[in-house]
């Protein structure tokens, strides 16, 4: 999955569509260090136990650099930016029945914001998947060459386990 590049000085604002959000009961906010076990937890359980730990290194920013959307007392999102590297978009994720409502978009955009007010000028969004997506939201373009980039020594599944004996 390749990365895209997005430019901070050219984002579409996020205030009304957070406040849209808001009037339907979800809730876009920073999270808070006393967030971070149940955080970590929903991300674990509902994106992957690397997303966690991209999302964990979040929490040891001042700001914490993670996004969560919430319905009630309920996590419905997240988005984190400046957990793999810094000027990186992502991990990300919505669940998938609260997909289509504007959620997704608008943790992007707060998490965008936040890496504008922070000094970039351009983010860089992390192996994406949805492309279109980041595209018509962000005026994101794919950065030619970027598969896998950042991710090329990321154990994942090339986990190798070998016996106590090396």
């Amino acid at each position: 999955m390749p990365d895209m590049l997005v430019k901070l000085y050219e984002l579409p604002p996020s205030g009304a569509l957070v406040e849209r959000l808001a009037s339907h009961g979800i809730q876009i906010r920073r999270a808070m260090a006393p967030d971070k076990v149940r955080v970590l937890n929903w991300i674990e359980e509902h994106s992957s136990v690397s997303a966690r730990g991209e999302a964990d290194v979040c929490f040891s920013h001042t700001p914490i650099s993670l996004f969560i959307a919430t319905e009630g007392k309920t996590i419905v999102g997240y988005a984190c930016y400046d957990a793999t590297a810094p000027n990186f978009f992502g991990p990300t994720r919505v669940l998938d029945e609260k997909q289509g409502q504007g959620i997704g978009k608008a943790l992007l955009l707060v998490s965008l914001e936040a890496m504008r007010a922070a000094g970039y000028a351009y983010g860089i969004i992390g192996g994406v998947g949805p492309a279109e997506f980041y595209t018509k939201a962000v005026g994101a373009v794919i950065i030619e060459g970027s598969t896998p980039g950042i991710y090329r020594d990321f154990l994942g599944s090339r986990l190798v386990i070998t016996d106590s004996h090396g």
